[in-house]
């Protein structure tokens, strides 16, 4: 992997490295999906350099709540990283990308197909640069097809890729999720296909490749069977509310105390001892519903049954009653009940760390899964803007302090 000078270990002495240190990842991207890529590598001990426009950075400091002027869920989107700035539009912008780009193993883009081209960064030009560069480009169509030059986010994504037209009740229009789901995705499929094209580089020679990612593409895998179901049967999946179309009981379900318990019939036996533990175990014996597929013929007559039965107990006597017969169960948490949440508490799903910007501790998401021997870790929140200026633009690639101030390259230092 590359090793660029002055670059600091992400594990220190003890212990043995995280699986990423040593790679460099370049983040010139903006907002979502390209980020949360690059903070998935981040996690696990990728040195990841964000660069940021000047005085304003990513509009994702502004995005969604703030605190004392500091945009909340950047803190979170940019967690591990380093931020240095630099205006992709000049000269210096152009040559400080250039030189990230030299030492770098990855680099992180989601600029609109032509963009980076018309600033003299395409691939065409990095790749020159440094022949083992991998690129990941997340778009809201992808590089190619008649609808790559359109604009795109991760709203149109989701309506796109097919998820919006199954996600709400019938009769009523469709339901868009409430957080960013197609760009989250595409985050977690362009991390992953990141390592793909890095372990790609180490068996073909240590020649990179670009990676080119549409924004819907991946939600539009996850959504299940619905492409297999129209093509081999003509289906065309409606929208059901909570209902399933294979499994039956299956819904959020309000309790006497006013909360909701999720509960669904996977298997015959969970059904069975579902209805054990509300107390309605004549429901499995009733002909309508002896079975899952005649379950999801009269599920309408079945359903209302079950909700009478969870509005017998509050949320804590349910959840008693449930554990003890070993019955299939979950809260509907929000978010405080996540905090209290004493299994949440204990897999340490939520990390605390101190924010100087802030002025005091953050709490949010930790890293999903646990490593055995090299689990990730949380060092600090996203950065200040252009924190890392004075450390990598002028210490590890070599600018001159009149340079970043005047914002041009001397005559000398300037390159091809």
């Amino acid at each position: 992997m590359a090793e660029a000078a002055g670059r600091a270990s992400t594990s220190g002495n003890a212990g043995p490295r995280l699986p990423l240190e040593g790679v460099r990842v370049v983040d010139i991207a903006s907002f979502l999906a390209a980020p949360i890529g690059a903070m998935f590598l981040a996690d696990f001990g990728a040195d990841v350099v964000k660069v940021e426009r000047p005085d304003t950075g990513d509009e994702s400091r502004y995005w969604g709540n703030s605190k004392n002027g500091v945009g909340l869920y950047y803190k979170v989107l940019n967690r591990n990283k380093r931020s240095v700035t630099a205006d992709l539009r000049t000269p210096m912008g152009v040559e400080i990308v250039k030189r990230l780009v030299k030492t770098a193993d990855i680099l992180v883009e989601n600029f609109r197909p032509g963009t980076l081209e018309k600033w003299g960064l395409g691939w065409d030009v990095l790749s020159k640069i440094n022949p083992g560069l991998i690129m990941l480009r997340i778009t809201g169509f992808g590089q190619t097809g008649p609808n790559s030059s359109r604009p795109g986010f991760g709203t149109l994504a989701e309506a796109y890729s097919g998820f919006a037209f199954i996600n709400g009740f019938p009769e009523q229009p469709p339901i868009l999720p409430a957080f960013g789901l197609a760009d989250s995705t595409a985050g977690l499929m362009g991390a992953y296909l990141a390592m793909v094209a890095l372990k790609g580089r180490e068996v073909n020679g240590g020649k990179g490749q670009y990676i080119d990612l549409a924004l819907y593409e991946p939600l539009f895998t996850l959504l299940g069977p619905q492409a297999v179901n129209y093509d081999q049967l003509g289906l065309i999946q409606q929208r059901n509310g909570s209902l399933h179309s294979f499994t039956a009981p299956r819904n959020c379900y309000r309790t006497k105390d006013g909360k909701y318990v999720a509960i669904a019939g996977a298997s015959q036996s969970t059904f069975e001892r579902m209805c054990a533990a509300l107390g309605v175990p004549e429901i499995p014996e009733d002909p309508r519903f002896k079975d899952n597929r005649l379950r999801i013929q009269n599920n309408k007559e079945m359903d209302p049954l079950l909700q009478v039965a969870v509005a017998r107990f509050t949320l804590d006597e349910l959840m008693e009653q449930f554990i003890k017969l070993e019955a299939a169960v979950a809260p509907v948490n929000d978010i405080a009940q996540v905090f209290d949440d004493p299994h949440f508490q204990a897999r340490e799903n939520i990390v605390t760390v101190f924010d100087d910007e802030l002025g005091g501790p953050v709490r949010f998401q930790n890293i999903a899964g646990k490593l055995s021997a090299t689990p990730g870790h949380v060092k600090h929140a996203g950065p200040r803007l252009g924190s890392s200026n004075e450390d990598i633009l002028i210490g590890e690639l070599g600018f001159s302090e009149e340079e970043l101030r005047t914002g041009k390259l001397s005559t000398e230092r300037a390159r091809a």
